[in-house]
């Protein structure tokens, strides 16, 4: 909220007033963030040189660098007082602005592979058995019987989905998701058109209509939810891993690109 509230400030004010990219605070702003920029590097470091264990812990590193690909940005924005100004620094600032990019287009990904944001890395057949247990609660939903059947033909589909060919295989959660989404509201339809038929036969499940459909609803969205993400793990790996193919190369270009704007600037 901070950094929306920052970027709506910015973008909607006349910074250009009061900061300017050649001296005093918007100078300083450059230095600032062009440096945070250039500590995200110390990330991959750590994460690849046992031997830099003294400068903390690789988990540790990941938060900062988290932060510092949010804070060094919102600096080099207000640097740039929000907008465009010679060819380098256009270069500099939109390769910042992709690397950024990326960034939290990673950290979506990363969540999907990983045990939440800063857990180890899940492994399928922990998902695979996460899924396997929640079929020993159908017992809960016995006054539906034709449920579970449901639930089942559903599922086959859900780990069926998706290209099977290794380089589409990022596509695979998309695919998943859809035919999720379109199996959740088929099997919500049922559980309320089979409530409403039961009610009318039987006393009890008419009494209890509301929370025998709440019961329902929740175990088919737990067994769906576990079902689609043991569905598009391999998916999600793959995506990830695409994905660590271009942002590294991205943050290499941005530092080259930075270090000839600096260079520029000063030179010329």
């Amino acid at each position: 909220m901070l950094v929306a509230a920052l970027l709506y400030l910015g973008w909607n004010s006349q910074t250009a007033r009061y900061i300017s990219p050649n001296r005093g605070i918007g100078y300083a702003l450059g230095i600032v963030g062009g440096s945070l920029m250039l500590l995200l590097l110390v990330y991959s470091l750590r994460k690849r040189w046992a031997w830099l264990s003294f400068l903390g812990s690789t988990p540790g590193w990941f938060r900062f660098h988290m932060v510092l690909g949010i804070a060094g940005p919102l600096c080099i924005l207000y640097h740039a007082n929000f907008g465009i100004g010679a060819a380098n620094s256009n270069v500099a600032l939109f390769s910042m602005l992709t690397v950024a990019g990326s960034g939290l287009i990673g950290r979506y990904i990363y969540v999907h592979i990983h045990h939440g944001l800063y857990g180890r890395k899940l492994e399928l057949g922990e998902l695979r058995s996460g899924a396997e247990g929640l079929r020993s609660l159908s017992g809960s939903i016995s006054f539906l019987p034709e449920l579970v059947t449901r639930i089942e033909a559903v599922e086959q589909r859900l780990l069926k989905a998706g290209p099977h060919l290794s380089f589409l295989g990022f596509a695979k959660p998309t695919v998943v998701a859809l035919i999720a989404f379109k199996a959740r509201w088929q099997l919500h339809r049922y559980i309320r058109r089979a409530l409403h038929a039961g009610a009318r036969r039987s006393a009890v499940i008419a009494l209890e209509h509301r929370r025998l459909g709440l019961t329902a609803r929740c175990y088919v969205d737990r067994r769906l939810a576990a079902t689609r993400r043991v569905a598009g793990f391999e998916g999600y790996e793959r995506l990830f891993s695409l994905w660590h193919a271009l942002h590294i190369p991205l943050i290499f270009i941005m530092v080259i690109a930075a270090v000839i704007h600096v260079i520029a600037v000063h030179v010329y």
